[in-house]
């Protein structure tokens, strides 16, 4: 069979029927995600804040400034498959470092190329870079392993906003870390790759060294000895009458969010520094944005457990609907609508994310659920790749402002797919609320 489950086989059976030791374990993994999340954070912001500043210094073009977000993006969706397949046969432990290993890896290939200035290599370590930021997602899956139903959403609120401090710190840093690139002799953009490589590195050996027993693995096993004693868990029940709606409505809500922020967060550096903002401020603004993504977690997950996870759906749809008037109507100049529109958009994400990840959950059981989970982050780093990539031939072709309006339109899409879910849950008397 697996190496992890065999490796936990002597010890496992002490979790099993304990529900106080389950609970146990619950709060000291949630304690490790925590803990990883915060270098995780902060090695998440280099791409999005400087990616796309990079490439279109090194190749020269605005209309490849999306590249960098598609290809870190598609190097995510990647990494959320793999990630997800080591998760489902070895663990959470191994799976989780392994990804934030090699998006360690792949920062410090981004600082090589722009040392060289070399594109293909830019590309190729950007890719592998996106294996941080698809294991900074999910990540959060792993404080729901060991959570009672009314616990998940609050559980990945939790994950999440521990991103925050290391996320937000990210881009302030900007400046400094620029300023200790070139005393070394490399380039200023580069700078933030060098805190995303440390950070990577130290958020792998925390899940690597810390996340023993893993819970992954200790869920599956209550799990399935449930099952060989013929008893039917109530949460397991759920999910398997619920997996197809829930499954469908939850990846749709990410994957929608997703398209949208990643198009609008993408191009905002580029319109900022087209008239005239400074480095500082581009790293401020996105600052402030990474921050509304993470830091109202705890407030979300409280009000997706407490009033359900549809009406957090729509709510999602729309924030990002304001989020995309706001950036589309903002002077170029003012700093403060910009600052909004980004706050917008990132808590946007935020409701869609938690929301959307919570209906996942709810709709499967541990024997499958890391392996789904990664499927489903996959098609989330798809869409992000599409909006990532679209957004600056959208912007070069027309404007900042149109592609803000249709992101904030497409968010509407959330509306129909989550009534459309009501009803049909509704008919099979089988509520997806959790």
């Amino acid at each position: 069979m697996t190496r992890e489950p065999q490796l936990f086989d002597r010890h496992i059976h002490q979790y099993i029927n304990s529900t106080d030791m389950q609970r146990k374990l619950y709060k000291r993994s949630l304690f490790i995600v925590v803990l990883s999340q915060i270098f995780g954070g902060a090695g998440l912001a280099a791409g999005v804040t400087v990616g796309a500043l990079l490439a279109q210094e090194m190749l020269g073009t605005e209309s490849l400034a999306g590249v960098p977000a598609a290809l870190l993006t598609l190097g995510s969706a990647a990494a959320a498959l793999w990630v997800g397949r080591l998760s489902e046969h070895y663990g959470r432990r191994l799976g989780l470092a392994a990804g934030f290993l090699a998006g360690g890896l792949g920062a410090v290939g981004v600082i090589l190329a722009a040392v060289n200035n070399s594109a293909a290599l830019l590309f190729i370590s950007l890719l592998i870079y996106g294996a941080g930021t698809a294991t900074n997602l999910q990540a959060r899956y792993a404080g729901t392993d060991l959570a009672r139903p009314n616990q998940r959403a609050k559980a990945i609120s939790i994950a999440m906003v521990s991103t925050t401090l290391g996320a937000v710190a990210g881009p302030n840093m900007v400046d400094v870390t620029g300023r200790f690139a070139t005393s070394i002799g490399v380039p200023a953009l580069a700078g933030p790759f060098i805190l995303a490589a440390v950070a990577y590195i130290l958020a792998g050996m925390v899940f690597l060294i810390f996340l023993r027993p893993d819970p992954y693995v200790v869920a599956k096993a209550v799990f399935e000895s449930q099952q060989s004693l013929g008893q039917k868990a109530a949460e397991g029940k759920r999910g398997h009458k619920s997996s197809n709606s829930g499954l469908v409505v939850g990846a749709t809500v990410m994957i929608l969010t997703q398209i949208v922020m990643i198009a609008i967060m993408t191009m905002t550096p580029i319109h900022m520094k087209h008239h005239g903002h400074s480095l500082a401020e581009v790293g401020l603004v996105i600052g402030i944005h990474i921050g509304s993504m993470y830091f109202p977690s705890l407030i979300t997950g409280v009000l997706v457990d407490k009033i359900g996870r549809t009406a957090m759906s729509i709510a999602s749809g729309g924030v990002l609907l304001l989020a995309g008037i706001a950036a589309a109507v903002a002077p170029p100049d003012s700093m403060l609508v910009l600052v909004l529109a980004l706050s917008l958009l990132g808590i946007g994400w935020n409701f869609g994310l938690i929301s959307g990840t919570a209906i996942i959950v709810d709709a499967t059981d541990p024997t499958t659920r890391a392996k789904t989970q990664g499927t489903i982050d996959v098609l989330i780093a798809l869409a992000g790749a599409s909006g990532g990539a679209l957004s600056g031939m959208v912007v070069a072709h027309s404007s900042y402002a149109i592609l803000s309006l249709a992101g904030g339109g497409l968010a509407l899409l959330l509306v129909p797919v989550v009534i459309w879910s009501r009803s049909k849950s509704t008919a099979q008397n089988q509520p997806i609320e959790g």
